[in-house]
């Protein structure tokens, strides 16, 4: 009998050997999700949203050898329209690019957790190497370069939201929703409001519940500054990559389960003027091989890695404002006394600053960087980051003083508040340009300038108001 378990467990060792990675994950999910009858199978676009399509689960196995979409993907407006002019499109025949899954990322989907499951994708180019207009690889690119001169970022990403009502109220404008079970709707504003979240306990619950499906590491939920408004937080990784993942799937998590219980779920930048907008900051320390913190010295005080990297970040954050803040509303959170820059700033324990040194012992000296909000991109959100701290090493800049006492009153390089400023920044930084890559700037650049241009041809109730009857 020993010899016989012996044999058989030789030739499975062999059979595993011979079995891919990626067919090996989809053995195990399988095994664990037996009941599942579709994938969605997801690309995210410029402005993080998804594209995909949803295949019956026997179709998941080809998907070893890759499947394919149109480059356009990358080319589009935030409604989904291909934005010709960028060269991804019809120029070039409408090509089809192949795709590949991205390990480790099948999981249940919020939606029907039971029966579907969803899968990342990665675009490749024609050649086979990584392609360049995805904002994944984009980071990745970034990533590859800091690893290779021996530094290895560990970064945390925060996202905030708002949980909406499906109804608009009287003037047609969005709502706090009601608390489950109730007519009563919050309509004060009450920051770390633990009553909140008891509020909507199922659907934080539900939340909590599924990112563990889906093996995203994320804390439990913080009633943030506004109506409806929360934070969630995802734990510390060293891997820039899968942070990026972790934080796109939960946003998409939020949104169904918000779904289910009758709201939807916003990450616009500023949903309501009244109240605080939402924010995506990025929290970054910084290792060696040894894992050792370079951020921080002997005595646990800022390093001198750590100024450079303040100082290019800094020195490149006005151009990177088109990536931060990727559309007009997104520019609405820039207003004084809102706990958002106004300028590059840094500063310990300073939350009004754009990099703020938070209070910590020395493994955990890190960044906190505040300008994002939670419309952005993550992967462009940490690119910026990166290209940033990559612009500090290779180059000798001054890093001005920090920040005492209320950023917003400070003196500092002033961050452009309006779209048309931030994309001026963006496409003049030669800096920038050359780190994130000129085809992908490019294709951003063409864009961005035509949703805004879009948007700027609209007609608004406002100024019919104003306008009207006094022009």
């Amino acid at each position: 009998m020993t010899n016989i378990i012996e044999v058989e467990d030789f030739a499975r060792q062999g059979e595993e050997k011979r079995t891919s990675a990626f067919q090996h994950e989809v053995n195990t999910y399988l095994e664990r999700h037996p009941q599942t009858q579709y994938v969605d199978i997801l690309l995210n676009d410029l402005n993080g949203v998804f594209r995909g399509k949803r295949i019956p689960v026997s179709s998941l196995s080809k998907l070893e050898k890759g499947c394919y979409f149109p480059a356009s993907v990358f080319a589009m407006d935030i409604l989904g329209n291909t934005v010709e002019e960028a060269g991804l499109g019809q120029v070039l025949g409408e090509p089809d690019n192949i795709c590949l899954p991205v390990e480790g990322s099948l999981v249940p989907s919020a939606t029907d957790p039971q029966h579907l499951a969803q899968l990342l994708l990665t675009m490749r180019n024609q050649d086979g190497t990584p392609f360049d207009v995805e904002p994944r690889n984009v980071l990745n690119h970034l990533w590859q370069q800091l690893c290779e001169q021996g530094l290895f970022p560990v970064v945390a990403v925060e996202l905030e939201f708002y949980l909406v009502d499906k109804q608009r109220d009287a003037e047609g404008y969005i709502q706090p929703p009601c608390a489950p079970g109730s007519e009563e709707r919050n309509m004060q504003c009450q920051v770390y409001s633990v009553d909140n979240l008891d509020h909507f306990a199922a659907v934080l619950q539900d939340i909590d519940n599924l990112a563990k499906q889906q093996d995203i590491p994320a804390d439990g939920a913080l009633a943030e500054a506004s109506p409806g408004q929360f934070e969630i937080n995802l734990h510390h990784t060293r891997d820039v990559l899968v942070a990026c993942d972790h934080a796109i799937q939960l946003k998409r998590l939020i949104r169904q389960v918000a779904e289910k219980h009758g709201m939807n779920a916003t990450f616009m930048a500023k949903p309501y003027e009244e109240y605080a907008g939402s924010g995506m900051h990025i929290h970054l320390s910084m290792l060696d091989a040894s894992e050792t913190n370079l951020f921080a010295d002997d005595d646990g005080n800022d390093s001198p890695l750590l100024a450079r990297a303040l100082a290019g970040m800094l020195d490149l954050m006005p151009a990177s404002m088109a990536l931060l803040a990727p559309n007009v509303n997104a520019f609405r959170r820039f207003v004084p006394d809102s706990f958002v820059p106004l300028q590059a700033s840094w500063g310990h324990n300073n939350r009004t600053v754009a990099l703020r040194i938070p209070c910590g012992d020395r493994a955990n000296h890190r960044v906190e960087y505040r300008v994002a909000g939670a419309d952005a991109n993550p992967y462009l959100v940490m690119s910026a980051l990166l290209a940033g701290i990559l612009h500090g090493l290779a180059n000798t800049l001054p890093l001005p003083a920090g920040v005492t006492g209320n950023g917003h009153e400070a003196e500092g390089l002033a961050l452009p508040v309006r779209q048309s400023d931030a994309l001026w920044e963006f496409e003049q930084s030669t800096p920038l340009q050359k780190l994130l890559g000129e085809r992908f700037c490019f294709v951003w650049h063409v864009c961005k300038n035509h949703e805004l241009m879009h948007f700027e041809r609209l007609i608004t109730a406002t100024e019919i108001d104003w306008m009207l009857k006094n022009a």
